[in-house]
């Protein structure tokens, strides 16, 4: 059994992984098992700078706000700002103070310095401005799309006014209020307002999609992008506000699709513009369904953004897991030997690229045990879920930051 598992592994480089990959995939998607680790994601760089220099892919795409992810690609594309000024403002969830993120974003600047825009890497935020928490409010999207319309097309061809959005949208706070995710009469999603901006919204996609020809030739393809990006924000955060003051069992199981759902239309967007290296944890990246238990709720079943994008772009994406042994400074020791970690944490190396289908094949009839994790930000790997997934790595050891 040691043997056959050890001929399916590979160094960790890009070339091994495009081996095992059946095509060359528009999105190539590296999930982890946890958050937080700069040691996966030094992983995730050295990977980035390969399929860069080796593959052509030009652009990284991580789990972070999308809206905060365009102060990222702004710096650097155009040097906009500084560094600091963009680890701060660029990165939802707290990952700006990853030192690690602030090594991509550095190599990336200093990549894209002096050459032209065709050839330059870009950056992407693909989550909404979303937390597990709540939800940000939509003026930022809502009005960033009527500025971009109201200055390239004829005004009687506006749905409304901006006085009409920023009255509707009232004061932020309004949209933000934390106790909205576990209270859904705090929610405004459903008041009259809300109601209206929903409809709004919609007009104002429907005509930025009515005046594409001319938007392109007003101003660029990438401008144009980017106002599909500000409707596709505005349009799922009303939707998701709005079941947030939903009062049904379902609502959490909504909640979470709707997330993986703006996911998956940032992704389909951003695999037209090209070839990208997406990173996020492996419960939005996996062709399964992702489930989750919260608080007292039963347990949580909705389609990964994944799965979304697999059924739409088949072999052009591909989905490449991640596992790892030990994380002692978080709880979580040596796994037990009849697990699929213990099987790995078995071999020699610290760590591998794994042909799981051949992983699987290997195992045959002998199902390994589901790892139990002792810390609830980590989340072992399913033994089911191995044919699912294109190539796993595997990290042994995963020290401290």
């Amino acid at each position: 059994m040691a043997t056959d598992i050890k001929d399916t592994t590979h160094a960790v480089e890009a070339a091994a992984l495009m081996k095992l990959l059946r095509a060359r995939p528009r999105l190539v998607a590296l999930g982890e098992p946890t958050h937080g680790e700069d040691t996966l994601l030094e992983l995730r760089n050295e990977l980035f700078r390969q399929l860069v220099e080796q593959e052509g892919y030009r652009t990284i795409a991580i789990e972070s706000d999308c809206m905060m992810g365009l102060v990222v690609d702004d710096y650097v594309t155009s040097g906009t700002g500084t560094l600091d000024e963009v680890m701060e403002h660029g990165f939802s969830h707290g990952w700006g103070t990853s030192a690690a993120n602030r090594e991509l974003v550095r190599w990336i600047r200093a990549y894209n310095d002096g050459r032209p825009a065709s050839e330059q890497l870009r950056f992407a935020g693909f989550d909404g401005p979303l937390e597990i928490t709540g939800a940000a409010g939509p003026r930022q999207a809502l009005t960033a799309l009527h500025d971009y319309l109201a200055a390239r097309v004829d005004a009687d061809l506006l749905p409304c006014t901006a006085q009409t959005l920023d009255r509707l949208l009232g004061t932020d706070d309004r949209w933000t209020d934390p106790a909205a995710m576990t209270d859904p009469s705090r929610s405004v999603g459903r008041s009259a307002e809300a109601r209206e901006l929903r409809l709004l919204a919609d007009d104002l996609v429907a005509l930025l999609d009515a005046q594409t020809p001319h938007l392109i030739t007003a101003t660029s393809r990438d401008d144009w992008d980017r106002a599909r990006l500000y409707g596709r924000t505005a349009t799922g955060l009303l939707r998701y506000h709005y079941w947030m003051a939903d009062t049904s069992p379902s609502r959490m199981a909504r909640l979470c699709a709707l997330r993986d759902s703006m996911m998956a239309a940032n992704l389909l967007a951003l695999a037209e513009r090209g070839p990208a290296l997406v990173h996020a944890h492996n419960a939005h990246l996996q062709r399964e369904k992702s489930t989750m238990r919260m608080w007292d709720q039963p347990l949580l079943e909705w389609w990964s953004a994944g799965a979304l994008v697999n059924a739409r772009l088949g072999e052009e994406y591909a989905f490449v897991a991640t596992a790892l042994g030990t994380i002692r400074h978080q709880g979580v020791d040596t796994p037990p030997p009849d697990t699929l970690e213990g099987l790995l944490y078995a071999l020699p190396e610290d760590r591998c690229v794994i042909d799981a289908p051949r992983l699987a094949t290997a195992l045959g009839d002998t199902r390994p045990a589901p790892r139990v994790s002792p810390w609830f930000g980590y989340s072992p790997l399913d033994p089911a879920h191995l044919t699912d997934s294109d190539g796993l790595v595997f990290v042994k050891d995963v020290p401290q930051s």
